[in-house]
């Protein structure tokens, strides 16, 4: 009998914690769901823009029939519902959840460090999952104070229950608003303590079933009692084995990533806390990974990030953990005796060799930033101090390894700072514009300038170069063209001869409002689309060729000329420049300045056999100006010309003497 009661109560209590895991499985997989999707550039933009289309196709429409979750609710930093949508159908969200949703997501918004907010909650249709993470850049995570958030519900429906029962081995697992005191349960609560009803199975109890087989046995042959109590033993340990590797599974699944088999965020800060001191954490983000599930989609990606789990555990055998953050960003610890720069380039190198994924063959790389094991705090300062040094070489370029120093924390404070005076100074117009004139070479006239950004805050200039890319990754750069472009409009509609240039972001192709934007500036300042040259560079057009064809096509159907900008620095090809049909090409001041003139006559005689006017940047010498001039160049900008100057300089520029006197 007492046996008996153990078994039931065993059994019992292995059940209860079969229910639990079920429940923190569910809460992570739609975790990292909408962490995949919340951390995201597109995302971030779209959100922000209020693209509704953009949310409707990338989630609303996903929510149809998606496994993980079935609703998404998108939210203002003010709590004003952006989007929402049920089973793939638009839903007023704070009639469904009630005000506790808008507050939640308010608590999510402010939430820093890619943290995700879990709750339980009752609707009409039965108690949902919900995982709220505030959307954000995947460079730049806290970018801002409050973010618009994202929140994935799914709801545990009976086929959802059903999956989970098969599952986890919980046999008839239901839900029911009250217990029922002849069936196991377990109470559902919300994160308040709140209950919101009851997880419902059978007993099964085996030590009963046990008992009541053995009995009549026990009674009729006592001779035999030996040998049933040697089963009945037998057949307990069983059980115990049974239940111990339940357990194990449990562990193994709260720890695990369940795509690549590594160990998850959670289960690599756990590694991190039992390393020994002198070990190293490395941080890898995948270059190019976003093309490859843009191209082929996301059952593609998910085998290249298999594949890449693999590649990691070959390239390192001798690794204490391995595991993938989430994305693509996978972590790597081991023991100090190795050099962890050797490692990282050793992973560099072998990330770099073609994967063959479906039938083709992906070309990926990394990025890698590596940091020794803090002992004296938490694992997450070691995370951090590991991502700093990842930061820093990505900015470094593709294929770089980097490790942590005490002057990344100084410089990624003072580039904060440096961003909250540049977002004050583009608020209070403080961005200066200056122009360089653009001349002709059959005249010597200026026939255009570029107009180019300056700032020069009281403590002194900071240079293009500086606040320049501190403006596209802060997601200020939109903001800080249009402001440049409104000023060099503003001044160039007294000058109705000149054309003007100005430079745009991949960012503004990829937003459906430039077009608008653009048309809207024109028509205030009364300049014709035709004296506006947007200068794109290759990147823009790789990064969201469609976006950048449609926005071109609107432009160019008012009269907006394109030039690619830095031509010849890249890969750009001739199909390149013949799909967005560009009316001009400016030949990088790299190739200006380099010796071979061979190499610079044909790309010259590549963009005019095309029929695409060519003009040079860079121009310093007399000597280049001539072999520009004579290799068939449009036009020249370059200081031997005219440096960036004010408005006022080049009025006085263009009143007086020309430069025809360095052909003549």
């Amino acid at each position: 009998m007492t046996m008996r009661d153990a078994a039931n109560d065993l059994d019992e209590r292995r059940l209860v914690n079969a229910v639990s895991a079920a429940v923190s499985s569910v809460k992570k997989r739609l975790a990292g769901t909408v962490r995949d999707n919340a951390v995201w550039d597109d995302a971030y933009a779209a959100a922000r823009s209020g693209n509704a289309d953009w949310i409707k196709d990338n989630w609303g429409a996903v929510s149809t029939d998606y496994p993980l979750y079935d609703g998404v609710v998108v939210l203002a930093p003010d709590g004003r519902q952006v989007a929402a949508y049920l089973k793939g159908k638009p839903i007023d969200a704070a009639a469904l959840f009630g005000p506790e949703l808008v507050r939640r997501s308010l608590v999510a918004s402010k939430r820093e460090n890619v943290r995700t907010l879990l709750d339980l909650h009752q609707i009409n249709q039965g108690i949902v999952v919900m995982a709220t993470l505030g959307i954000r850049p995947t460079n730049d995570p806290d970018i801002d104070k409050a973010h618009y958030t994202l929140t994935f519900f799914k709801t545990l429906t009976s086929t959802y229950i059903d999956g989970i029962s098969e599952e986890f081995q919980i046999r008839a697992l239901r839900i029911q608003p009250e217990p029922d005191p002849k069936q196991s349960w377990r109470l559902i609560t919300n994160y308040q303590g709140e209950p919101l009803g009851y997880f419902v199975w059978p007993k099964s109890d085996p030590g009963t079933a046990v008992y009541n087989t053995a009995l009549p046995k026990l009674q009729a042959l006592g001779s035999l009692l030996f040998v049933i109590v040697v089963i009945v033993v037998f057949s307990f340990r069983i059980a115990l084995k049974k239940e111990s590797m339940l357990a194990r599974q449990a562990i193994h699944d709260a720890t695990h990533d369940h795509l690549t088999g590594l160990h998850n965020r959670a289960g690599m800060l756990a590694a991190i806390s039992r390393a020994p001191t002198e070990a190293i954490l490395h941080l890898i983000d995948l270059d190019g990974f976003k093309g490859v599930n843009d191209v082929w989609g996301h059952a593609a990606g998910d085998r290249l990030l298999r594949a890449v789990a693999d590649t990691l555990r070959m390239t390192t055998p001798k690794a204490l953990a391995i595991g993938r953050f989430g994305g693509d960003e996978f972590a790597l610890l081991h023991a100090g005796e190795h050099d962890p720069s050797g490692i990282g380039n050793a992973i560099v190198r072998a990330l770099g060799q073609p994967f063959l994924i479906d039938a083709h063959h992906v070309e990926i790389g990394a990025s890698i930033g590596y940091a020794s094991v803090v002992k004296s705090k938490d694992a997450l300062e070691t995370v951090h101090r590991a991502d700093l040094a990842l930061y820093c070489a990505k900015d470094a370029g593709r294929g770089q390894v980097q490790s942590y120093t005490a002057e990344l924390d100084e410089q990624r404070k003072s580039l904060f700072v440096l961003e909250d005076k540049l977002r004050a100074a583009i608020d209070r117009d403080e961005i200066g514009v200056v122009f360089q004139p653009l001349v002709c070479t059959l005249t010597g006239r200026t026939r255009g300038v570029e107009a180019l950004a300056r700032w020069s805050p009281r403590t002194g200039p900071v240079s293009p170069a500086v606040f320049i890319p501190l403006a596209e990754k802060s997601g200020l750069i939109e903001r800080l063209s249009m402001k440049v472009l409104e000023a060099a409009l503003t001044a160039l509609a007294k000058l109705p001869k000149l054309d003007l240039s100005v430079n745009i972001s991949p960012m503004q192709l990829a937003n459906p409002r430039f077009v608008f934007e653009i048309e809207t500036a024109l028509e205030k300042h009364g300049v014709a689309a035709g004296r506006l040259i947007l200068e794109v560079t290759e990147g823009a057009l790789i990064s969201h060729p469609e976006r950048a064809c449609r926005s071109m096509t609107a432009l160019r159907a008012k009269g907006v000329r394109f030039a690619m900008d830095d031509f010849g620095s890249g890969h750009a090809s001739i199909g390149t420049l013949r799909q967005f049909a560009f009316d001009k090409v400016k030949i990088d001041r790299s190739l200006i300045a380099s010796d071979e003139h061979a190499v610079v006559r044909a790309t010259i005689d590549l963009a005019n056999a095309l029929g695409i006017p060519v003009t040079a940047e860079g121009i310093e010498t007399t000597e280049q100006a001539a072999f520009a001039r004579e290799a068939g160049c449009e036009l020249l900008q370059g200081y031997l010309l005219g440096r960036p100057m004010s408005f006022d300089q080049l009025l006085a520029h263009m009143a007086g003497p020309e430069q025809q006197a360095l052909w003549a």
